[in-house]
Order: C-alpha cells, then structure tokens, then sequence
C-alpha cells in the first residue's frame, strides 16, 4: 500500500472516529479531529485540492477551538448546550457561503491548477461556516454537513480519491444519526428548562 493511501486510510479512521464523538458529545472528538486534519492536508494537498488542503489547516485550528468551547464555553465557562440559530442567522450564513463559492472559485480557476474549483471552494466555504457552528453545538449544522458531504463524496470521487469518498458515503448515514440525537438533547433541555422555571 502506496505511503499517500497509508495516510487516506488513518485519516479516514480518525474521520469516522472523530463524527461518532461528536453524536455522543464527548470532547475528545476535538484532539481526534486534529490528528486527522493534518494527515488529510498532506493527502489533498498532493492532489491539488488546494482549497481543501487550506480547508484541513483551518479545521487543525477549529479542534483546539472547538475543544476550549466544549469545556470552558458558554455563559457559565462549563462548556456550550446545543442550541439552535434564527433563519436570519441562517440566511447570513448561505449568503455567505455563496459569495465566498463564487470569489474563491473564480479566483482558483484563474491562478490556478486546481481541480473543480468551484465545487473545491464551496465545500471548503461552507465547512468553514459549518464547523463553526459544531465548535459552538448549533443543531442545524447537520443539515449543512449533510448538504457539503454529499458533493464531497463526487468531488473526491472525480480525483480518485476513494477512501475519502468512501468516508463521506458513512458520513451521510452518521449525520442523520447525529441530528436525530442532538435533536433529542436539545428538546429534553428544553422541556427541563421549562419546568425549572415554572413554565408550563
């Protein structure tokens, strides 16, 4: 098995690792996280995805933050709740994500060699948004994820990157399982909260 596979297949197993820790809300998903980041920036980087290798340094960063969130965040400094963000928030977010798409895209295609760059830089665009919103537990990010992933499995199909494909294929099938829990978290919380403050 060529070296470049070798590092897919750890940075895939530390992928899956890392989804099924964040479900469970558990914050060892974060150093989990940061070891596969950059054993996937070298495996893209070697394959022109340039704008996902910038995507796999900014995810490096995101782990030590998300994990300073998920254990001192929040009102009290004993970690974030999930949470969830208004459709103004959201319509901030898409707005976003498609401008970034467009300059970025446009930008790689011009100065560049990569390969798909306007499907390279949405993905990279809104994973930025979407793992932000993991960093601070806001439910919808499954369905961001959701929408991301499934053009990611064509974009690392399309550069034969199969593992990586194979990856987001699960993927898929472990962000309708992490959404379903969250989902159940975030409405028990509230139901506690009501009922700690008497409304009924």
């Amino acid at each position: 098995m060529a070296a470049l596979e070798v590092l897919q297949v750890v940075a895939v197993v530390c992928a899956v690792l890392y989804l099924v820790l964040v479900i469970r809300e558990n914050t060892w998903c974060w150093p989990v996280a940061l070891i596969g980041s950059l054993l996937s920036l070298v495996v893209v980087f070697d394959r022109k995805l340039y704008m996902d290798a910038a995507l796999h340094l900014f995810y490096a960063a995101m782990a030590i933050y998300g994990w300073l969130q998920w254990v001192r965040g929040g009102e009290r400094s004993s970690g974030v709740a999930i949470c969830v963000w208004s459709w103004r928030r959201h319509a901030v977010a898409i707005a976003g994500i498609l401008v970034g798409t467009v300059a970025f895209g446009a930008l790689l295609e011009a100065r560049t060699d990569a390969a798909l760059p306007y499907l390279d830089s949405f993905t990279t665009i809104a994973a930025l948004v979407t793992t932000y919103m993991v960093a601070k537990k806001v439910l919808e990010n499954w369905i961001y994820w959701f929408v991301i992933d499934g053009i990611s499995v064509y974009l690392y199909v399309a550069r034969e990157l199969f593992w990586f494909a194979g990856l987001f294929v699960g993927y898929l099938v472990l962000i309708v399982i992490g959404f379903r829990a969250w989902s159940r978290e975030w409405r028990t919380s509230r139901i506690e909260a009501a009922a700690g403050s008497g409304a009924y």
